[in-house]
């Protein structure tokens, strides 16, 4: 993952950011359509190949797509610098806004979404719901990196979010789905789901390569010092993000597959909310960071937590409650088809947006330049 932020060492500072970018990181949205593709050419071409990618489970998720996932967050928590962390807590206008952001304005910009462009779907609207409500901790710290965020901003901000998703995704489920529609006159759905469930799906996903992370970085810190652990671990374990991101995206294309390519009309209807969406929280979001002053880094790593979603526990939300086969399930298996490519464009316009920020010149680039090492 070394390469994915190489620019930023440049210390050039009139030469365009997405130029100083290394040919790999230039093409990466390439790679992640190209991954998307295989996975839905294969799961069209193997017969069985769902059935059988599926037949083993780490929680409620395929096994391939979770040792994906755990692979794609490991290198990443290890760059977090865990000793700096205070740093982050005492910012309560990254905090505060963090919450109103991913507990307030997002599920209820989903809510309207879904209402405005599917109303007479009702599977569907119900499925982008359940979206809208899985609060992202995971590929955000993959688009949170790849933009030049703040790796410590973005630890401390997807632990926050996995608290909150446990104690109030069911209760939030039940309040969009059943007692906000009955309020506004509308059709009302059921959500019934553990809050066990959640808390297992983040102990998983986020729990395990956090704990390899912190463990990583403390014992390599403490055998070869900082410099040491930065220059000569983290290079060579960093890749290993992007190929578990590329292993997820094709499992899990390959496991919907025939959904996918069965129903292209749907998947163009589900599609359209979930753009608007996308957009509309990012750009809020890093103009929100600007506006109060919160600096480029942190600002994108906010604008970043906000507009991602925790497609893996949408989806077995919508498979365990809906079935495999339900529009509900459709719905949450869009989301990621849209949000990867979307949110791969949105690294690239945040690096460009990075010069209208105050912070993006010689101090932005030293910091940058700091962590170009890992």
């Amino acid at each position: 993952m070394s390469d994915l932020v190489a620019e930023a060492s440049v210390r050039d500072e009139d030469t365009p950011v997405l130029a100083r970018l290394s040919t790999l990181d230039r093409f990466l949205p390439v790679w992640i359509l190209a991954a998307m593709a295989a996975g839905l050419l294969l799961g069209r071409t193997i017969d069985g190949l769902d059935d059988a990618l599926d037949t083993v489970k780490l929680g409620s998720v395929s096994l391939p797509i979770a040792l994906g996932l755990l692979l794609m967050m490991y290198p990443v928590l290890a760059k977090v610098r865990y000793g700096e962390l205070h740093t982050v807590t005492g910012d309560r206008r990254l905090l505060v806004s963090s919450l109103v952001l991913n507990w307030l304005v997002g599920p209820a910009l989903m809510f309207a979404l879904a209402w405005v462009f599917l109303p007479d779907h009702h599977a569907y609207r119900t499925g982008l719901i359940i979206v809208g409500l899985a609060r992202c901790i995971a590929m955000v710290l993959i688009w949170n990196d790849l933009s030049c965020g703040d790796r410590e901003a973005a630890a401390v901000l997807v632990a926050i979010n996995s608290v909150f998703q446990i104690v109030a995704f069911a209760a939030l489920g039940y309040f969009y789905l059943h007692t906000l529609p009955g309020w506004l006159g509308l059709e009302q759905s059921e959500l019934d789901v553990s809050m066990w469930e959640i808390a297992k799906s983040v102990l998983i996903f986020l729990g395990i390569p956090l704990l390899a992370g912190f463990l990583t970085r403390t014992l390599g810190e403490k055998r070869l010092g900082r410099a040491g652990y930065e220059t000569r671990v983290l290079p060579r374990i960093g890749p290993f993000a992007l190929y578990g991101l590329l292993v997820t995206i094709v499992v899990l294309f390959a496991l919907q597959g025939d959904t996918i390519t069965n129903e292209p009309g749907d998947v163009a209807l589900i599609a359209v909310p979930l753009l608007v969406y996308f957009g509309v929280m990012w750009a809020g979001s890093l103009a929100l960071g600007r506006w109060i002053g919160l600096g480029y880094a942190r600002s994108a790593t906010l604008a970043f937590t906000a507009a991602g979603n925790n497609f893996e526990l949408a989806i077995a939300v919508a498979i365990g409650v809906f079935g495999v086969t339900s529009g509900q399930a459709l719905a949450g298996v869009v989301g990621p088809l849209i949000e990867v490519p979307v949110l791969v464009a949105l690294v690239y316009v945040s690096l460009w947006a990075r010069r209208f920020f105050p912070d993006s010149g010689a101090r932005g680039a030293a910091v940058a330049e700091t962590r170009s090492t890992s």
